[in-house]
């Protein structure tokens, strides 16, 4: 993992909040207080994720259990092509990395983000 953006897909605008984390439990749950944070107070939060073992910690659970608003939905263990987020990095592997050419871990990044900053100017639902 080099740092290549993770994070989330949000459904209502389709918008990305990204973050340059490597999937461990101490930063997802950073991820998980930036989108507590970055959401109004009134709504409540259902986060669609995949079955992985960091989504389920012990620290996760506590957190959780602060913050009744924030909802997890599992996509089932085999059932990948469910989960948005994967569709959309695999998108962004199509439309953008597969056919580049970046000379260091800086450039690939960059691209990444040029391509989230053009999708969410004018962001549209999979179909």
């Amino acid at each position: 993992m080099y740092g290549i953006p993770r994070g989330t897909l949000s459904a209502k605008n389709r918008n990305y909040i990204t973050s340059t984390i490597r999937h461990r439990a101490k930063k997802f749950l950073s991820l998980l207080r930036i989108i507590e944070r970055s959401t109004p107070q009134h709504l409540e939060l259902h986060l669609i994720m995949d079955n992985y073992a960091i989504h389920k910690t012990k620290a996760v659970q506590k957190w959780l259990k602060k913050h009744p608003r924030v909802h997890f939905r599992f996509t089932p263990t085999s059932a990948s092509w469910l989960n948005q987020v994967k569709r959309f990095f695999a998108q962004i592997t199509d439309k953008r990395i597969r056919r580049g050419v970046f000379r260091s871990v800086p450039k690939l990044q960059q691209a990444i983000m040029d391509y989230l900053g053009a999708h969410n100017a004018e962001p549209k639902p999979f179909i």
